[in-house]
């Protein structure tokens, strides 16, 4: 590992990461993997209140701030790497997106240029970047043609830093993640609103629209690995698909997750008004260049991610407050979102499966 990679000034025995959405359900996995394997992490948020973490967050809007403030910061914490987890997906405008999605990938990348010793970059992309596709496995090469504005966001994202990789401006990885699952997935997507509904014991029946389709799902753990082995690459430029590697009928997730609870919950399931996204319908990722070039593949099965869930569900259910009082620091972190931006009401439903 290079000097520059191994973090720098003010680098621990690994290196120094910086770590964008570090309060997010994805970026406090990957601020504990980073910092499990010695590396000195430093996270940013747009709201630390209530982060109670062993490793220093700093409040940051990394859109609203100066490529020289951003690159003064990643200067000054010896970056060796930054991992962008930050983004806007569930309660978010389509404005929100391409803030949080786009936006904030070009000024990390119009930060990092700016300094001598460039920290690697690692953007956390998504399978909604390819959109609609055919029942085969979805690579590198698929055509990315997204459906959706959070798909169209995302892919904004990761070509802002494919493009500076090609002109020699920026190094680093896109990681194309699938769906993710595992404990402190977000109520508002559809494993997560299951597992609460179960933890609650909630007597009414769950509605949910038709659970139709099949899809790729991977452990937010094994995500985090997958962000630190592409932290420690050589490889840069390119896109890597990180995912489960076969696609799941999320009728069988379902039931699954309702026969682990033991709780005879009713599930109904309707049509929505505005019916399904067309990229809703398969998904499943072919991960075999993430093996070759960062020596990854998912270490954990669907049954343990499940378990999880579902452990942290109940837990994060039995410390909330009573109906008016105020929430305690714990619960309003077991359930937030990325604060790397704030985000306005919602217009993604939460029937869209994500």
């Amino acid at each position: 590992m290079s000097d520059r990679r191994a973090g720098g000034r003010g680098g621990g025995e690994a290196g120094s990461v910086v770590v964008l959405g570090a309060t997010g359900f994805v970026g406090r996995h990957i601020c504990e993997v980073f910092g499990a394997a010695g590396w000195t992490v430093t996270g940013i948020a747009r709201d630390v209140r209530n982060a109670s973490t062993p490793y220093e967050i700093l409040p940051l809007d990394v859109v609203g701030a100066a490529p020289g403030r951003i690159a003064g910061l990643l200067a000054e914490r010896g970056a060796g790497a930054v991992v962008n987890a930050a983004g806007a997906v569930w309660q978010a405008t389509e404005d929100d997106m391409t803030r949080a999605n786009a936006a904030l990938v070009e000024h990390l990348v119009a930060a990092t240029a700016r300094l001598e010793g460039r920290p690697r970059l690692i953007q956390l992309g998504s399978v909604h970047e390819y959109g609609p596709v055919p029942r085969t496995g979805i690579t590198e090469d698929t055509p990315t043609v997204p459906v959706t504005p959070y798909g169209r966001s995302k892919l904004a994202g990761a070509r802002a830093l494919l493009e500076a990789t090609a002109s020699g401006e920026a190094e680093g990885l896109v990681l194309r993640v699938s769906n993710v699952s595992g404990p402190g997935t977000h109520r508002a997507s559809l494993l997560g609103m299951v597992a609460h509904h179960l933890a609650t014991s909630a007597p009414e029946p769950l509605r949910l629209a038709p659970l139709l389709a099949h899809r790729d799902f991977v452990d937010v753990r094994d995500v985090a690995d997958a962000a630190l082995a592409a932290a420690c690459s050589e490889a840069t430029g390119q896109v890597l698909n990180i995912g489960g590697g076969q696609a799941t009928s999320v009728r069988s997730l379902v039931a699954r997750l309702t026969e682990l609870a033991g709780e005879a919950a009713e599930i109904v399931e309707a049509p929505s008004a505005g019916g399904r996204p067309p990229e809703a319908e398969w998904q499943r990722m072919d991960i075999g260049r993430a093996k070759r070039l960062l020596g990854w593949s998912p270490r954990r099965g669907l049954d343990d991610s499940l378990r999880d869930l579902l452990a942290h569900a109940r837990a994060a259910v039995g410390s909330e407050p009573p109906p008016g009082a105020p929430s305690s620091g714990a619960a309003a972190h077991r359930e937030s979102l990325s604060s790397a931006l704030q985000v306005a009401p919602s217009t993604m439903a939460l029937s869209d499966h994500r």
